[in-house]
């Protein structure tokens, strides 16, 4: 996809030729400056009620005369803010990316648009045109639309140039990330994410490490090893680097939890909606998308991508109720139950993450049910051991429209994780589920600076449209925008 920049010439929107023209507007005052060819048709619409000044109301025309463009949609943005004007642009593009479409494009008359406006644009046509097609020969085909021009005036153009290149890798990395998480088990199986992981290295520049069972067998990840020994899938420990910085510099590391399918294991779960127990890797694919957004950014940061990835499959050598196992940090654990596998590959992976001496390290799971009872599928579980780090968090979460919610992690929701044959348990009580599991995966980072982003209620939808939503990857690129615009100092 094309995203440029161009400056509306001296016809104004009349004369700009294009298969499909799609104007936001905010408030009804600024009907009176557009075109009569297209204000007429717009006033009209409005007293017959065809049309309103309503976020999400659209009006779409075709052939006007007097107007060269073909198509010609009209969205209300209320307030005009980049959450609002993604959700206007969405209304609009849902009557012009089909068809013949293959240049759009997008008039904003009554906004000053700013970088935010051009990414949310990016991000909204990303939404729109993707299309899962890699086990559906039956799909719709994808649309046609190549090439996507801001309007702009000159004094505009410099920072809308920028807001669309950020943009156009954020996008690029969300849609990695949904590819990854809505294939299917049988189709993204460790070995296949490794593939990826390898794939992306080879076409963005970064290094690539593989580690089979026997490397983590010599590591001593006996927590990673436990999820994965009932399944006759390989498990693959994958480590990806970016360096953009001098090597000395201190990385932030991303540690995502790669199950690429979980039965529960010996606890199965129920049989109702297991299919989108798929989704169970949707943290090691926003690893893979934010790494491919830093990449095609080059951004002047170390990065490191930690993915542990295996299968949690019940067998006869399945790990069981009551097992205990010994963690690459020497701690103990009694497995209570098996479909509390994330944090248990997740804490031998935050101990390895100890050898890079991070910045930072932020890891992304889809952990548990009891934080989407609690946030719903709006914001994702936020819980940290640093409040400057979680601050960052926070606001990265906001200016990328893809936010979080900072939960609490005081000691004494910790107390339910004591065990009388192990350090720990791998649950704790009933209640405050989520909160249990970021205690448990705290006692294995010791002094670093962590951050717990729990994404099972943000990282896919279910029904009628079923599918991953590649979150977070906005929230974390840009927060690694965020320090390396601080290492530039900007």
């Amino acid at each position: 996809m094309d995203f440029k920049t161009q400056l509306i010439g001296a016809g104004g929107l009349s004369a700009q030729a294009c298969d499909a023209l799609l104007v936001v507007l905010c408030n009804e005052a600024a009907v009176a400056a557009l075109p009569a060819a297209l204000g007429g048709p717009l006033q009209a619409a409005l007293k017959d009620g065809d049309f309103a000044f309503k976020p999400g109301r659209t009006l779409y025309l075709h052939r006007v005369a007097g107007l060269k463009a073909e198509r010609v949609a009209v969205a209300a943005a209320g307030d005009g803010s980049p959450a609002a004007l993604r959700k206007a642009l969405a209304s609009g593009l849902a009557h012009l990316k089909g068809g013949g479409t293959r240049q759009l494009a997008v008039a904003m008359p009554d906004l000053t648009p700013t970088a935010a406006h051009a990414e949310a644009l990016v991000a909204a046509v990303g939404e729109a045109v993707y299309v899962y097609s890699a086990t559906k020969p039956s799909a719709s085909p994808a649309p046609k639309l190549a090439a996507v021009h801001l309007l702009c005036s000159k004094g505009e153009r410099g920072a809308l140039e920028e807001g669309l290149a950020r943009g156009r890798a954020i996008s690029a990395g969300v849609t990695l990330a949904r590819e990854w998480a809505n294939r299917p088990g049988n189709h993204c199986t460790p070995t296949h994410l490794a593939k990826a992981a390898t794939q992306l290295a080879k076409s963005h520049g970064l290094k690539v490490e593989v580690l089979e069972r026997r490397d983590v067998e010599k590591l001593g990840m006996g927590a990673f090893l436990c999820v994965a020994q009932g399944s006759t899938e390989p498990l693959k420990f994958i480590v990806l680097r970016w360096t953009g910085a001098a090597k000395g510099d201190a990385p932030v590391v991303l540690v995502g939890k790669g199950i690429t399918f979980d039965t529960g294991g010996i606890s199965l779960k129920p049989g109702g909606e297991m299919d989108e127990m798929k989704f169970d890797m949707a943290g090691a694919a926003s690893v893979l998308g934010t790494l491919r957004a830093v990449a095609e950014l080059k951004l002047p940061l170390n990065v490191v991508g930690l993915i542990p990835s295996c299968e949690n499959m019940p067998a006869g050598n399945a790990v069981k109720p009551g097992d205990v196992v010994t963690s690459l940090s020497g701690q103990t654990i009694e497995i209570l139950n098996t479909d509390a596998e994330g944090r248990l590959i997740l804490c031998d992976a935050l101990t390895y993450a100890e050898r890079f001496k991070p910045a930072a390290v932020i890891d992304i799971a889809t952990l548990t049910g009891a934080c989407m009872v609690s946030l719903g599928q709006h914001r994702s579980g936020l819980w940290s051991n640093d409040d400057p780090l979680a601050a960052e968090l926070l606001s990265a979460g906001s200016e990328a429209h893809d936010l979080a919610w900072r939960m609490p992690l005081d000691d004494e929701y910790g107390e339910g994780l004591k065990s009388n044959f192990a350090d720990m348990g791998n649950i704790g009580g009933r209640y405050g589920g989520a909160i249990i599991a970021a205690k448990f995966l705290e006692r294995y980072v010791g002094k670093l600076s962590w951050a717990h982003l729990d994404i099972a209620g943000t990282a896919w939808r279910s029904g009628k449209e079923k599918g991953g939503t590649g979150r977070p990857v906005p929230l974390l690129t840009h927060f690694l925008l965020a320090r390396a615009n601080a290492a530039r100092g900007r």
